[in-house]
């Protein structure tokens, strides 16, 4: 069993895909200018990586960035072309992107994929702090608490995307600690080489 065909791991991954979806629909907190705590969205992408490695995680992860472009508002937000590009590059294709990183440590046992998961819902906060600093720092409207905010963007892309981010790792992990705790499972995720 230690390796799958294709198709075996397409139609795995595409399941997965589609329950990231539908679970980044269940919010519990919405932010205006998005970025939303949600039910473990991020965790299918995650697993993707997991059981097939780092390639087929990038693959689902730039997927799933795709469907968040279409589910979020940035097209309304009225951009200048440059700016709605560098938000759709850096804002989505790539914060999402890395999430498909987490199976980084996927041969290291349970902690490693715990780790490996964690450090992907990391580095995508990195990606939306740096892209709140470079981006958002001059653009006044997009302020979400205030006034007092403007001319801090350290400061506030660290606020703004920490406070979507944290919760929403921390319900991850969370989530996955408890999976990986039933054997069924963790025997279900173990990592796999796909061949043709």
């Amino acid at each position: 069993m230690k390796r799958i065909k294709t198709v075996r791991a397409l139609c795995e991954s595409a399941i997965l895909l589609a329950l990231a979806i539908v679970l980044s629909y269940v919010k519990f907190f919405q932010l205006p200018f998005d970025g939303a705590i949600t039910l473990a969205s991020m965790l299918p992408i995650c697993l993707i990586s997991i059981r097939f490695g780092i390639k087929w995680g990038l693959g689902a992860a730039f997927c799933y960035s795709w469907s968040q472009i279409l589910q979020g508002g940035v097209f309304s937000w009225g951009l200048t072309p440059g700016m709605l590009i560098a938000s759709l590059l850096m804002d989505y294709i790539i914060a999402f992107s890395v999430l498909g990183l987490a199976g980084i440590f996927r041969k290291q046992g349970v902690w490693g994929k715990i780790g490996g998961i964690t450090l992907a819902c990391f580095l995508r906060f990195v990606v939306h702090f740096l892209a709140g600093i470079i981006l958002w720092a001059e653009y006044e409207e997009f302020v979400a608490f205030g006034a007092s905010w403007v001319g801090r963007p350290v400061l506030y892309s660290i606020c703004y995307n920490g406070v979507y981010m944290l919760p929403d790792t921390v319900i991850c992990v969370a989530i996955a600690v408890l999976l990986f705790k039933i054997p069924q499972v963790n025997k279900m995720m173990s990592p796999v080489d796909v061949k043709k």
